[in-house]
């Protein structure tokens, strides 16, 4: 009988290649030198930050996880209130990115599904470009919302933007409600008609 170790090793037809070795070799096309880390999910760099893809398979279709993990810079108030306002801001405020806080540092990741033959390269290049524009989005809200509120807090006018820069607003979380007439199609979800606030 042959030693199945001396067969070749061909690699799986296009239609069965599980959605791991399609992200490796999308992030290889894309020159971000992917490799695996200790628990078997794809570790790339892009512009210098260090992310992770996390592949998720299920029956018709696949779920791509794009994520990464940030220490909190010192320029960041310790304020875990205005930490997770500025997260609370990229999940509203940036399509697909979900922000959290684990052990003291930010986190960001962006899901996707993919189906089982689709080649993954473009929703991969989409998902690090959202990550390292949210990221940029948090620290710069957390650090300027904050001054914001400190100052109205003494009751003093907010600081003025720098150059270039917009004025800091509210929070997402505490911006006013539509009104019922720019509510979507569906109407509000409370029952409670004009007037009520979430």
């Amino acid at each position: 009988m042959t030693d199945p170790t001396s067969l070749p090793n061909f690699p799986p037809p296009p239609e069965e290649r599980p959605l791991r070795g399609r992200v490796l070799d999308a992030l290889q096309d894309l020159q971000f030198g992917p490799d695996l880390d200790s628990q078997g999910d794809v570790r790339f760099t892009a512009k210098q930050q260090q992310l992770f893809v996390r592949c998720l398979t299920g029956g018709q279709v696949d779920v791509m996880r794009v994520y990464g993990q940030w220490r909190i810079a010192e320029s960041v108030p310790d304020d875990l209130m205005t930490r997770l306002n500025a997260c609370n801001d990229v999940t509203l405020g940036v399509n697909l990115v979900k922000a959290g806080i684990a052990s003291g540092n930010l986190v960001l990741s962006v899901e996707q599904v993919i189906g089982q033959q689709e080649d993954p390269k473009a929703k991969l290049q989409i998902a690090t470009g959202m990550l390292l524009q949210a990221v940029a989005l948090w620290h710069k809200n957390a650090v300027a919302k904050a001054k914001r509120q400190q100052a109205l807090a003494r009751g003093e006018e907010p600081p003025p933007p720098e150059e270039g820069q917009q004025a800091a607003g509210p929070w997402l979380s505490e911006a006013a409600p539509r009104r019922r007439g720019q509510q979507d199609q569906g109407g509000d979800t409370t029952g409670e008609g004009e007037g009520s606030s979430s």
